[in-house]
């Protein structure tokens, strides 16, 4: 019997050898390595992000003596008039030499692109959730176990949520790309482009709401 399994496994290891075996007929799925991605739910988002962008925009312009305008040519979401008039502010604050018309100035603009994902797979929580997770059902046996008081149970789940609560973060199937751009005579001296998840009723803040057409019957 043991010769037979050790000629059979011969056999399988010499037959295995004649294939190929890491091969495929198309790419295999993989994931990319976790990564962070901000979640913006407030105007005071909207100023973090102007800051940003005013200190790249004074970076990139270091080499150059120009004044900016901030273009307000559309301003049809609630993003776009909060967004220019902070992006304006936090330039000012830079110390940049900002106009109120375009002449002799570089102009600023900034483009929003809402994406609705409507196919995602599942997302993976944070690295840790379901070993605190773990960790609190533990406690909370060891309190039922050992305590008198009822009440007492509720002191480690309130702790746990003090101190995770400000860090739960729902997932979301809509993201927005912003980006912004500094242009002077066709020339781009400076782009850069954020991209961040927001709430799904948000949607109608950084794109505006679809036209709606009636159609009318004629007869006659």
């Amino acid at each position: 019997m043991v010769k037979q399994l050790i000629l059979c496994g011969t056999c399988v290891g010499l037959l295995s050898g004649c294939f190929q075996v890491n091969t495929s007929q198309a790419p295999l799925t993989t994931t990319y390595p976790i990564s962070d991605q901000q979640k913006m739910q407030s105007a005071h988002h909207w100023d973090v992000l102007a800051e940003h962008e005013a200190k790249l925009i004074s970076n990139s312009l270091a080499g150059y003596s120009t004044a900016l305008h901030v273009s307000d040519e559309h301003l049809e979401t609630p993003f776009d008039r909060g967004f220019n008039s902070l992006l304006t502010s936090q330039l000012v604050k830079q110390g940049a030499v900002v106009k109120s018309t375009e002449y002799n100035a570089a102009t600023v603009s900034y483009d929003v692109e809402v994406v609705k994902h409507k196919d995602r797979d599942a997302i993976r929580k944070a690295p840790g959730t379901w070993t605190v997770l773990a960790g609190g059902i533990a406690v909370a046996a060891h309190a039922a176990n050992y305590w008198g008081e009822t009440s007492r149970l509720l002191i480690p789940a309130a702790i746990g949520a003090d101190f995770l609560s400000g860090s739960w973060v729902k997932n979301s199937d809509f993201e927005v790309i912003i980006t912004t751009k500094v242009i002077k005579n066709d020339r781009i001296l400076h782009s850069s482009s954020n991209i961040y998840y927001i709430n799904g009723g948000d949607s109608d803040h950084y794109a505006p709401s679809p036209e709606t057409t009636k159609n009318i019957k004629v007869t006659g």
